[in-house]
């Protein structure tokens, strides 16, 4: 670890290791005509078909950890490239249920083998995805993310 990394805080190396990670998302996911973002609701979408769930796009929204709005504009830039249908939910018109194409499906499937690399990249120097140490660093990363996180009132800033 370099000396900057190590007088960095926390919150600093949790950024650069997201945007890091976002931009090799990006570059490796781009000759497959898909952006980071586009992955990221693909893949969940094939995990929860393959669950026998046909998810809303505020389904996706919420696992996904994106704006509802950007999950609509992402499912209709998905839907006009033939990888996604939209429909409406019998159970709730006001939502939009989707679902992969034939060629949504295999574009995520290849998509998903190659983030997979990525990742066996990156944990690498844990001991690889299924190291006790990468293990560990999962669990973690979960327990951040089950963290809420509120800004500060104005009564705790002054403390």
């Amino acid at each position: 670890m370099s000396e900057a990394a190590e007088r960095a805080t926390a919150g600093f190396l949790v950024w650069r290791l997201s945007m890091r990670w976002r931009v090799a998302v990006d570059r490796a996911v781009g000759p497959l005509g898909l952006t980071h973002a586009q992955y990221a609701l693909l893949a969940s979408l094939y995990g929860m078909s393959r669950a026998g769930l046909r998810p809303s796009q505020r389904r996706l929204a919420d696992h996904t950890g994106l704006e509802a709005l950007y999950v609509s504009k992402l499912a209709r830039a998905l839907e006009a490239a033939g990888l996604v249908t939209r429909t409406r939910d019998p159970d709730d018109p006001r939502a939009m249920q989707l679902t992969l194409t034939e060629e949504g499906r295999d574009v995520t499937r290849r998509a998903i083998r190659v983030v997979q690399g990525l990742l066996d990249q990156l944990l690498a120097p844990l001991g690889g995805q299924d190291g006790p140490r990468a293990r560990q660093f999962t669990r973690d990363l979960a327990t951040l993310l089950d963290t809420p996180l509120d800004p500060p009132t104005e009564n705790e800033e002054q403390s």
